[in-house]
């Protein structure tokens, strides 16, 4: 009752919305009769405004707390191993941010070292990127190692599968009103429908290659996964809490309004066994602030748009949401429980990521699982 997250589900019949309750699905289509829920995705919805977001979400409490509506909620409820999940919204365009001081300042000291590990303009705005939307599949979707160029023997280029294939532990917003210009850190809740888990894996090989300068390109945009489970932000205020002390201050349009940190509690599992929990909570910019710096320009937003906090890592080395933080660009191979070592993923790994935030009464609150496992590429290559 404190989550009521959203997805897209299946049952034989057409793709609709429904809310998870527990080991159960709620179609919302069945118990409240509106079109609006029985559209493949979120889109419909979520276009419609935080006023009627907010409505939608006390309906369904009372739905689920009235004796009286009892038999119809009954009826409206699929259990949950007997439905299929989908991408629970039609993706707009893609951002990736680079959010996390500690992953940054990792990845520094790895790729600089003897140099500042942070570059002269990460502590004055959310680092982020262009990422590639249509390659945004939802969790279960086995991925497939990409290939391309990486450097060879002294700097030449060879084209091949890539040998150290990451995941990313990060954290998705999508966008549910749209908007035509700037939104401020203070409109973040008008504009932001939920959160959601991302692992946005990455091809390191491939990326220190192609990334002077530009940023990363087919490093990343072969696979994005996301969770099938929209947790509202009318669900994560007991999550809501403030970001680290920043030095310097943020300019002007990036002071935060409220706090917008989120006190969530990640884990990675490679494998069935557990690698990284790290905390959301050591972010160093807010989502909120990477939706206004993302717009300040006058770039406008769209229902179903979405963007990515980044590798979310925290200061201790099981905090890292990566293997390259993880294994140190692999000078540090991770060992398993089951003893198993890794440097990078190997083809027939399964990685998932799972979080959890407060809530009301000491309780936490889920938000489901982004589960992926890795395919060999294509060809006699692979």
């Amino acid at each position: 009752m404190a989550n009521l997250p959203y997805g897209v589900f299946s049952d034989g019949d057409g793709p609709r919305v429904g809310v998870r309750i527990g080991d159960s699905v709620l179609d919302l289509a069945g118990v409240l009769g509106e079109q609006v829920f029985a559209e493949p995705s979120l889109n419909a919805f979520m276009a419609q405004g935080r006023a009627r977001w907010t409505d939608v979400r006390a309906r369904i409490g009372e739905l689920l707390t009235l004796q009286r509506h009892r038999a119809a909620v009954e009826a409206a409820l699929r259990p949950l191993p007997g439905v299929r999940l989908h991408l629970p919204f039609e993706v707009g365009d893609y951002v990736d941010f680079y959010a996390s001081e500690h992953h940054a300042a990792n990845v520094g000291r790895l790729f600089r070292p003897g140099a500042d590990p942070l570059t002269p303009n990460w502590k004055h705005m959310p680092i982020g990127y262009h990422g590639r939307s249509g390659t945004v599949v939802v969790s279960g979707t086995p991925v497939t190692r990409p290939s391309g160029q990486r450097a060879g023997p002294e700097g030449v280029p060879v084209f091949g599968p890539s040998g150290r294939l990451d995941f990313e532990a990060e954290v998705g917003f999508v966008i549910g009103a749209g908007s035509a210009g700037p939104v401020s850190v203070g409109e973040f809740a008008d504009h932001v429908f939920g959160a959601f888990l991302v692992n946005d894996w990455s091809a390191r090989d491939l990326q220190s290659w192609e990334s002077r300068p530009l940023g990363p390109f087919l490093a990343k945009s072969f696979a994005t996964s996301v969770s099938p489970w929209i947790v509202p932000l009318g669900a994560l205020e007991q999550a809501r809490i403030s970001p680290p002390p920043r030095s310097p201050e943020p300019l002007a349009y990036l002071a935060d309004v409220g706090p917008w940190g989120l006190d969530l509690a990640l884990e990675v599992r490679l494998n069935g066994q557990p690698v990284s929990r790290p905390p959301f909570a050591a972010m160093y910019w807010t989502p909120a602030q990477m939706l206004a710096h993302m717009t300040v320009n006058g770039a406008s937003t769209r229902t179903g748009d979405f963007y990515a906090s980044g590798t979310v890592s925290g200061p201790d080395r099981d905090q890292r949401g990566c293997l390259l933080e993880l294994s140190w660009g692999g000078a540090e191979q991770l060992t398993l429980a089951d003893g198993s070592v890794r440097s990078f993923l190997e083809d027939g790994d399964e990685v998932t990521i799972t979080a959890t935030a407060p809530a009301a009464g000491g309780a936490r609150i889920g938000f489901g699982e982004v589960t992926g496992r890795i395919l060999p590429a294509p060809g006699p290559a692979g």
